[in-house]
């Protein structure tokens, strides 16, 4: 796998706190995320999901540490419909979260 993507993979897992909160919000097995931080490369569409979680927990950080920017991710958020980051982040909605997490640094409401 290109290095740059095993080191975003390494960066969620520790964002995350585990193989396993990696695996669950990209749908796939947890040997499945083992083996990708041993030695095979995600598929082109677990690639992209890999870029954009490690872009949204990066953008995360910013605003909070990390023990409340996991809660943050788990929490439900009136900025986004009451629906939970972590959730919109599995089915793709980075955008979304990406604008509650602007939404929240600028302190507006919902």
């Amino acid at each position: 796998m290109p290095v740059a993507v095993r080191d975003k993979l390494e960066a969620i897992t520790r964002d995350l706190g585990s193989q396993a909160a990696v695996a669950e919000l990209l749908g796939v097995s947890r040997s499945r995320v083992s083996r990708w931080l041993r030695d095979e490369q995600p598929d082109a569409r677990n690639r992209r999901a890999v870029r954009s979680i490690e872009f949204v927990l990066d953008r995360l950080l910013e605003v909070y540490q990390r023990d409340t920017a996991v809660k943050w991710l788990h929490g439900f958020n009136a900025h986004l419909g009451d629906r939970r980051p972590i959730d919109l982040l599995s089915e793709g909605g980075v955008d979304e979260v990406l604008r509650a997490i602007s939404a929240e640094e600028a302190g507006t409401y919902a």
